[in-house]
């Protein structure tokens, strides 16, 4: 039976204060991971938004254990404290390294590609607000086209983001996921199946980030929901090859139809010199996504 918001745990592993900003989709979806994990986790992080929501040693925002590695390193050093709870017989302990889309499909991917193609033990999860919002909004691998960035063109970024899932999945690792705060129930329940499993485990999660993205702090939630019904951003989980989309995503495959993207990009600052010939591009481009993820589908 899936999560809903009456049936999650009630025992919280983020402090009441911490250091994000207003309307921080991270924020939301690291309530949800932790209790997801029970508390049984190590967390390994870079430099990202993630290292400023727990806090500095000795102060921390979060119950939970939190390692801060070098920006490249993300999924080797996670891999080490793997093999170290391995050797001490601490395999209970699920090892999480988590990074933004700047130290996951750029900085990171080396590493992580790396720890994927040796089947490390450890649930490697991106959150991705499609730009290094931690120093000042530039441009990422996962930024989308059209999107402005203080390192783009006048016009916004002139490619289309990275798949980096789909890059996890040609590693054949057993679990790929994505998930999104705006769902959380979901999010809660693929943390808990890749809890459980064994070796490289990948989620991707779409991070709405109110200041990079430029829109009102109490809209991140109707943002990431937004993406979903739209198409830009589709939920779905692969397990040991097998593609399955999920949740709302899932429920919009049956009714067979999303909404314009426009209606999305149009609520963000960051689209507001997007030429027509972007957003129907962008268009183009969610739609041709979505129909191979309709044929790959499986019930």
């Amino acid at each position: 039976m899936a999560t809903t918001a009456l049936t999650l745990p009630e025992t919280e592993y983020m402090l009441p204060g911490n250091r994000a900003c207003a309307g921080c989709g991270l924020g939301i979806a690291f309530r949800h991971i932790t209790k997801a994990l029970d508390g049984k986790c190590i967390f390994v992080v870079p430099a990202s938004c993630l290292t400023v929501l727990g806090g500095m040693y000795p102060t921390s925002s979060v119950t939970v254990p939190i390692m801060n590695c070098a920006f490249p390193s993300t999924a080797a050093s996670a891999s080490g404290v793997a093999a170290g709870l391995k050797v001490l017989g601490r395999e209970d302990t699920t090892v999480v390294a988590m990074a933004g889309d700047g130290g996951t499909a750029d900085i990171g991917i080396q590493a992580l590609s790396g720890a994927a193609e040796r089947n490390a033990n450890i649930l490697y999860i991106c959150y991705d607000n499609e730009g290094y919002m931690n120093t000042g909004t530039q441009r990422s691998g996962s930024t989308p086209l059209g999107a402005k960035t203080t390192t783009s063109p006048a016009l916004g970024k002139c490619e289309f983001p990275k798949d980096v899932p789909a890059i996890l999945e040609a590693h054949h690792i057993p679990y790929v996921a994505t998930a999104s705060p705006s769902y959380p129930g979901d999010l809660y329940d693929k943390v808990k199946k890749a809890k459980d499993l064994r070796g490289t485990r990948y989620m991707h999660l779409n991070a709405p980030c109110p200041s990079g993205w430029q829109f009102a702090p109490k809209d991140t939630v109707e943002l990431g929901r937004l993406a979903v019904e739209t198409g830009v951003f589709l939920l779905y989980e692969i397990e040991d090859g097998v593609f399955r989309l999920t949740s709302r995503s899932r429920a919009l495959a049956k009714q067979g139809a999303l909404k314009p993207v426009r209606e999305f990009l149009e609520l963000q600052g960051r689209f507001s010199s997007a030429a027509d010939a972007a957003i129907d591009a962008v268009q183009e481009w969610v739609n041709q996504r979505w129909k191979r993820a309709i044929e790959r589908h499986a019930e």
